[in-house]
């Protein structure tokens, strides 16, 4: 298959993904007419915003040719470490420091496992994902974290002129990525790393420092994301954000970008967020069984896969 096809292959994906996302809605506003009311549809881009945040840097995590199991962990790690300094010092821009440190932090930590420490990526953030676990129900002995600061509630449930305030950070976080990906040296790093990194590295690219800088930018804006969530709910909570790295890694993977590395779009991976989105709170409003969520999830994961590997060939 030559070049030119697969460039065509990969937008017609996506054209293909935007009328699913379509046919969804209307479905569901068939079986619902609330479900394009103007109350959903801004419950379902609140919903859609924490999970686009981090998919950004997951998208950028898997591009590289490896992956970040610790994300929903990281998520509730810095949400409480956001909520602990909140209830403690009642300063709002101190609180969204402190969590978006705690994630640039086990982001790196990450990084050099996995780049100097020649952890495979799934190795590293897994013990991530349970060391952060384990200390967040240690730490708060099972029990949620609640302040009494509303301004830093308005993180999650506040509006600017008229506009959720999730939907403006994540808004500003798919600009950022595209950016970053699309117009930048780094971004070309990213690919060239992800597609051959032994060829990236004679070619004179510093392969570690890439991945490090990619994993912890997959760290600060899961925390951004961790910050949202928990001032969404209203207290830090040790159990916040189970599964939520199967989220963004689903995201990812319907989106078009390759678990081998190399190809993925940060646009992409939006879509695959707002399909996710729009199938889940679709499947809610009408009363489905939730557990039956997980199964369509997993059932679009394998579909994906083997979209992008009949791809390649």
């Amino acid at each position: 298959m030559d070049k030119t096809k697969k460039i065509n292959l990969r937008s017609f994906r996506e054209l293909l993904l935007v009328g699913v996302v379509i046919v969804l809605c209307m479905i569901w506003t068939i079986m619902n007419s609330q479900f394009l009311s103007a109350n959903n549809i801004s419950n379902i881009l609140r919903q859609a915003s924490y999970t686009a945040i981090a998919a950004v840097g997951m998208t950028m995590v898997i591009i590289i040719g490896e992956i970040d199991l610790s994300a929903g962990s990281l998520v509730c790690a810095a949400g409480l470490v956001g909520a602990v300094v909140c209830k403690n010092t009642d300063n709002v821009f101190f609180s969204v420091i402190a969590a978006i440190a705690v994630g640039a932090v086990i982001g790196t930590v990450n990084g050099v496992l996995c780049a100097v420490g020649k952890l495979p990526g799934f190795i590293a953030s897994l013990a991530s994902m349970t060391v952060l676990r384990g200390l967040a129900y240690i730490v708060t002995g099972g029990n949620s974290v609640v302040w009494s600061n509303e301004s830093f509630t308005m993180i999650g449930t506040g509006y600017i002129a008229g506009i959720p305030v999730p939907v403006i950070i994540m808004v500003i976080v798919i600009i950022f990525g595209v950016i970053l990906t699309s117009k930048t040296r780094f971004g070309r790093y990213i690919y060239s790393v992800g597609g051959n990194m032994e060829a990236s590295r004679w070619s004179g690219i510093a392969v570690e420092k890439v991945k490090i800088l990619v994993y912890m930018i997959m760290g600060v804006l899961t925390a951004i994301a961790g910050l949202i969530i928990t001032t969404r709910l209203g207290s830090g909570q040790p159990s916040a954000g189970l599964n939520f790295e199967m989220d963004c890694i689903t995201a990812a993977v319907v989106g078009g970008t390759s678990m081998s590395g190399g190809r993925g779009k940060v646009m992409g991976t939006i879509v695959g967020v707002l399909l996710l989105t729009v199938l889940t709170n679709g499947m809610t409003l009408v009363g489905m069984n939730t557990y039956w969520q997980q199964v369509f999830k997993g059932v679009i994961i394998v579909i994906s896969v083997l979209a992008d590997t009949h791809s390649k060939k």
